[in-house]
């Protein structure tokens, strides 16, 4: 187990961020309450790149690199960011006919297609998971229902996509048959009295979950085993910590967003991250 001392502050001055990616260049990207979408430099200075005038939830790179997916909730879509140009356009606004409440978590697979978690509404059990093609057509990968669909991830080897289902509380994962569809569905870990929120796998398959609460981060490993990562009593360091991105030189640090305050957090975790599509 960690303590807090192995965490730090790494950009102050983000308007209460959610989400938080790693571009291959080393930049930490993050989103605000008011729609902003902040690049942070690899020595922390934080530029405001775009604003959507929504709510930034999950962010992620495409696997080239060449755009960023970006959930919000206040304008009910997910939008595509050109970085090249800095151009804002519509990706989608839901599937199937079924229209987006609160996308809330993305993820690219190894054919550029983007899964994206609905989480369908508070203290409700309607959350399911979309995916989308590079063009913006989608459908409903799986109906679920599941209980507040946030924070998603793909194993190493993209046979399952894992599900944070924050007033489970715990983790499901959904196995990706052959042809792509979904499979079986499974509870991976429970963990009462959290709310688990972000999710991201390390180099040997164990899954780090970030927790709105307590302020912490669990570490389940592949036997399904559950420890402490990190936590904060004092709510200052990691406050409400949600999405949570592997980073950094060696990519073995872990950037934390933090919901309950202005900053992003650096934990010096000293394991090496699974590397996304994008840092391939």
């Amino acid at each position: 187990m960690l303590t807090i001392d192995n965490v730090s502050v790494f950009a102050d001055g983000v308007d209460h961020s959610e989400c938080v990616c790693v571009h291959p260049d080393g930049s930490v990207w993050a989103g605000g309450e008011a729609g902003q979408i902040y690049r942070i430099s690899t020595d922390g200075k934080i530029e405001q790149v775009n604003t959507t005038g929504g709510f930034i939830l999950g962010l992620a790179f495409s696997n080239d690199a060449s755009w960023l997916a970006i959930c919000d909730s206040g304008k009910h879509c997910v939008w595509k960011l050109d970085i090249a140009t800095n151009t804002l356009t519509k990706f989608a606004d839901g599937a199937d006919g079924e229209n987006f409440n609160i996308p809330n978590s993305v993820v690219f697979d190894k054919q550029g297609r983007l899964y994206v978690s609905e989480s369908g509404a508070f203290r409700k059990v309607i959350g399911k998971i979309m995916r989308f093609e590079p063009d913006g057509t989608g459908h409903i990968w799986h109906h679920g229902p599941f209980s507040f669909a946030n924070g998603i991830a793909l194993s190493k080897n993209e046979d399952h996509l894992y599900i944070a289902c924050t007033w489970l509380p715990g983790v499901e994962r959904v196995a990706i048959n052959p042809d792509g569809s979904a499979g079986k569905r499974e509870g991976f870990v429970t963990m009462p009295q959290t709310c688990p929120d972000g999710l991201a796998f390390d180099d040997d398959e164990n899954l780090y979950i970030a927790c709105y609460t307590p302020n912490a981060i669990y570490k389940a490993n592949k036997k399904q085993e559950i420890t402490l990562l990190v936590d904060d009593w004092e709510a200052h360091t990691l406050s409400n910590p949600t999405n949570i991105a592997f980073g950094g030189e060696n990519f073995d640090e872990l950037y934390a967003a933090n919901l309950g305050r202005w900053h992003i957090s650096k934990i010096d975790i000293k394991t090496k991250g699974m590397k996304l599509n994008c840092h391939k």
